[in-house]
C-alpha cells in the first residue's frame, strides 16, 4: 500500500495515544484532526501523513501535480541571521557555515544550500534567504531543528552577528501546484507574476500585513510558502482562507505522504536519507550548489580532499523491471549477486505508475540502463538505472493569469 511505504520511508510511525501527549505539535494539529487525517510520528512531531476525506495519499499527489494542494510544514525551523555591532557580519557568518555563495544574494531572493561539517558531510540542507542588507533567514529541517540551531550558534561564535531562533514563531503553509499562482493572488497585494522562482518579497496575506511570501517549495511544481503568526486561531484563519481561493481549482490538503513522493520524482533529497553526516556533497550530486571558488567555509578542505580521491559511490535513480518496492535501506547487488550499495529512498510513483528509488552505487553502475538487482525481503528483483530527476514539470510559455488581477 502506496501510504504505508511512503510513511516507512520517511522514518514515520503511528502514534498510540500516550505518546500523542508527547509529540511536539504544529498550530494546525487541531485543524488537522479534525478533518480526520492520518497522523503519525514524523521526527517527534505529530503530523498528518494523509487525509482520507479528501482521497488520501495518491489523490493528493495528483492534485499538486495537476491543480494545487496546500500542506502544513510549519514544523521546519528558522534561524534568523542579522548584523552585529557593525554590518558586515552576518554575511560573513553564512559564507562560513553554508556551502553555496550567498554575496550573490539579492534582497529579496533565496539560494538552495548545505550546511556542513568539517568532513564535507551534512549538517543539513537549507534555504537561504537575503531579507535585509546584511539580514538572512535560513529555513531547516524539522527533524534537526535543534541540532542545527546549536551547531550555528557554535561555529559563528566568534563572528560579529546576532542569531535567532524564530522557529516557534511562525506556522508556514506550502500552496503547491500548477494553479497555486491563480489561488494566492486572490489572497495578497503581491504581484505574483513578477515574483521569480527562488524570491520572495513582504506582503499583505490574508489581511495581515509584512508577511514573507516566497516562491519556493519541495514538490517540483511552482508553488508559495507563506510566513503567519504561529497562533491557532491566525494559523487556521488563513488556513482555511487558503482552502476557499483554491475551491475553484479544486485544492486539497495535503500530508506528509504525498510531500515525499513528490519530492522523491523530482530528485529533492531528504535529510537521512539522499544526505546525512556520512554523505558528502559530490557523492550525493549536488555539487551545482556547492561554490568553492567563493572562499573557505566549513568542509571545504575536505571536499577539495574528496574530490581528488575520486568518487566511491554516487546517487543514482532506479525504475524497477521486477514486480516490487525498493524501500530504503534495502540492498543492491550486481548480476553477480555482489552487495554494491544501497537504496536511500522508494516508492511507487503515482505520476509515472512505476516503481522508482534513489540509491548510492560505484560510479561503474551509474550508467543509464544499467541493470541492478534490490534485495526484497530474501529475493532480487530487477530494477535499471534511470536519468534523473525522474518527473520535471514542463515550463509554460506564459504565466497562467491569476484571477481577480
Amino acid at each position: 500500500m502506496l501510504v504505508s511505504v511512503s510513511a516507512r520511508a520517511m522514518g514515520m510511525d503511528s502514534a498510540t495515544t500516550s505518546e500523542t501527549s508527547s509529540l511536539r505539535k504544529t498550530a494546525l494539529n487541531a485543524l488537522h484532526r479534525r478533518l480526520g487525517a492520518k497522523m503519525v510520528n514524523f521526527g517527534g512531531w505529530d503530523m498528518p501523513v494523509e487525509y482520507p476525506s479528501s482521497g488520501g495519499l495518491i489523490a493528493e499527489h495528483k492534485a499538486v501535480r495537476g491543480n494545487v494542494g496546500v500542506f502544513d510544514v510549519s514544523h521546519m525551523g528558522d534561524i534568523r541571521i542579522r548584523s552585529g555591532k557593525k554590518p558586515g557580519g552576518a554575511l560573513e557568518a553564512v559564507q562560513h557555515i553554508t556551502m553555496n555563495d550567498a554575496s550573490r544574494l539579492a534582497i529579496g531572493q533565496a539560494q538552495y544550500s548545505a550546511m556542513l561539517y568539517p568532513e564535507g558531510t551534512f549538517v543539513d540542507d537549507v534555504i537561504v534567504h537575503r531579507l535585509g542588507e546584511d539580514d538572512y533567514l535560513l529555513v531547516i529541517n524539522a527533524g534537526t531543528r535543534e541540532k542545527d540551531i546549536n551547531w550555528v550558534r557554535e561555529n559563528t561564535r566568534g563572528i560579529d552577528c546576532v542569531v535567532e531562533d524564530l522557529s516557534d514563531a511562525y506556522s508556514q503553509l506550502a500552496i503547491q501546484g500548477p494553479r497555486a499562482a491563480e489561488v494566492v493572488q486572490k489572497l495578497t497585494d503581491a504581484e505574483l507574476s513578477g515574483l521569480k522562482v527562488y524570491w520572495f518579497t513582504h506582503a499583505t496575506v490574508c489581511g495581515l500585513k509584512n508577511r514573507l511570501l516566497a516562491r519556493t517549495g519541495y514538490t517540483g511544481e511552482d508553488g508559495f510558502e507563506i510566513y503567519v503568526p504561529s497562533d491557532p486561531a491566525t494559523s487556521e484563519r488563513v488556513w482555511n482562507q487558503v482552502i476557499e481561493a483554491g475551491r475553484e481549482f479544486a485544492i486539497v490538503p495535503c500530508g506528509l505522504g504525498a510531500r515525499n513522493t513528490l519530492r522523491l520524482e523530482s530528485k529533492m533529497a531528504l535529510y537521512g536519507h539522499e544526505i546525512s553526516d556520512k554523505i558528502n556533497v559530490w557523492e550525493a550530486g549536488l555539487e551545482r550548489y556547492c561554490k568553492m571558488e567563493k572562499g573557505d567555509f566549513i568542509g571545504r578542505a575536505a571536499l577539495e580532499r574528496s574530490k581528488a580521491a575520486g568518487l566511491k559511490r554516487t546517487l543514482v535513480g532506479l525504475e524497477m523491471i521486477d514486480r516490487g518496492i525498493a524501500r530504503d535501506e534495502y540492498c543492491c547487488s550486481n548480476g553477480a549477486g555482489e552487495h554494491i550499495g544501497v537504496v536511500t529512498s522508494g516508492s511507487p510513483s503515482p505520476t509515472l505508475g512505476k516503481n522508482i528509488a534513489l540509491a548510492y552505487v560505484p560510479p561503474t553502475y551509474s550508467a543509464a540502463g544499467t541493470i541492478l538487482y534490490v534485495e526484497i525481503r530474501g529475493q532480487n528483483y530487477k530494477a535499471q538505472v534511470v536519468r534523473t530527476p525522474f518527473y520535471k514539470r514542463q515550463k509554460k510559455a506564459a504565466a497562467p493569469q491569476a484571477s481577480g488581477r
